[in-house]
């Protein structure tokens, strides 16, 4: 080999495959059900997109994005999250003229350059779903509802809800002034990414992951202590809308998610252990950030599709398991080929999972793959069952065995 694939990134085949087509077929089922519309957006975006949209004070922009110059000496960023680009088409292509609000799912590649961890690669895959026209806490409440019905149906159990409030940007300010205050009394024992980010947006640092500051931060000012009268009411109607469907959650002040278009509502599904399987919230700005002609209101959450994979793993979950090949057709010389593959191929066209042979094996080696890869029947044909014009088909598990005229036997699997 001339080369292996990159670090952080993964080879998908096999039972992991069809694990993450599992995982979307479902996401796709409450999608359609909830009237949301399936997105697709390019891979690579103009970097000010995440820089300006993602926030220039971020982990992801300042050390996680993949950023390089194209052939026409623009910057381009191939996509670390899967919003900003979503909402780019909701702005270029005019969706905000259709009836609103609007609602767009997305699966999608994502790339960051971290050090690789369980559920998280440099690339990775994300389901993420956005709401865009209402400012409704109706809104999180549904997002939050179809997350906790996908959680349900895909069999996990150690997740639980954590939710937040970083207000908006009336209330952000006074907050901001709080926090730099308590911070400033710390600064010396502040990590050096810290004390920029405290100059520039000092509600990074409660995201920080160094210890020493995630132990100065732990008596930091909370943003839900000076929410104004506003975000207060869109928070307690939130957690009302909650109870009311009996989802359970707990507010935790140290959320407020590592991206900067977050406003008001931000929202965390978390294992036992802390463990984050998927993150959203509300971003009412972020419409205005990307296109300053617009003042939309949003809400969105992005799911990884790794970390889901990651979950099951941990909870010892098994998906439904994959359809099995219905029947294998054994193929015996050469003059039983024509007649076979004309067999194989109009049960396929009725949609009946068939296999046969392709190797040139013999009988014994052909039941041995059939057992291999798990045929629910075989049928063996060859030129005595073409001048009989009868066939055996052999029930793999119980060892019957059935006489099936020749003719017949696209009849009797359909």
């Amino acid at each position: 080999m001339i080369t292996q694939r990159p670090k952080g990134t993964q080879d998908w085949y096999g039972k992991d495959m069809y694990r993450r087509a599992v995982i979307e077929a479902e996401a796709k089922k409450l999608c359609r059900a909830y009237n949301i519309k399936e997105i697709s957006t390019p891979v690579f975006e103009h970097t000010v997109l995440f820089s300006r949209g993602v926030g220039e004070t971020t982990d992801v922009v300042q050390k996680e994005m993949y950023t390089f110059t194209d052939k026409g000496n623009r910057s381009i960023t191939l996509k670390p999250e899967g919003t900003a680009g979503a909402i780019r088409a909701y702005l270029e292509n005019s969706l905000y003229a259709e009836s609103q609000p609007t609602k767009l799912f997305y699966f999608t590649q994502a790339f960051r350059y971290e050090n690789p961890q369980s559920g998280r690669l440099r690339e990775h895959h994300q389901f993420g779903v956005e709401f865009v026209g209402s400012k409704s806490p109706l809104v999180e409440a549904e997002l939050i509802t179809l997350l906790t019905k996908f959680i349900e149906r895909i069999g996990l159990k150690d997740v639980k809800l954590h939710i937040n409030s970083i207000g908006c940007k009336n209330c952000r300010k006074i907050y901001n002034e709080a926090l730099l205050s308590y911070l400033k009394q710390h600064e010396q024992c502040l990590c050096g990414t810290c004390k920029e980010r405290m100059q520039k947006n000092p509600l990074r640092v409660l995201d920080c992951k160094v210890p020493g500051c995630k132990e100065i931060v732990k008596d930091a000012p909370r943003t839900i202590e000076y929410l104004d009268e506003e975000c207060l009411a869109h928070f307690e109607e939130l957690k009302e809308l909650l109870t009311g469907l009996n989802i359970p959650y707990e507010v935790d002040t140290g959320i407020v998610r590592g991206l900067d278009y977050y406003t008001k509502t931000v929202f965390e599904f978390v294992d036992s252990n802390g463990f984050t399987l998927c993150g959203g919230g509300r971003y009412d700005g972020l419409v205005h950030e990307i296109d300053e002609k617009q003042d939309i209101p949003s809400v969105g959450f992005g799911m990884g599709i790794e970390r889901i994979l990651y979950f099951l793993d941990k909870e010892g979950v098994e998906l439904s398991p994959e359809e099995p090949v219905k029947l294998y057709v054994g193929i015996l010389g050469k003059e039983a080929r024509e007649r076979a593959f004309k067999i194989v191929t109009k049960l396929r066209d009725a949609g009946v999972s068939v296999e046969t042979d392709y190797m040139d094996r013999s009988v014994k080696a052909q039941m041995k793959y059939a057992n291999k890869i798990g045929a629910q029947n075989t049928v063996i044909i060859g030129a005595d069952e073409l001048d009989k014009n009868t066939v055996f088909v052999k029930h793999m598990e119980s060892g019957e065995q059935t006489e099936v005229a020749l003719d017949q036997l696209e009849e009797f699997f359909l």
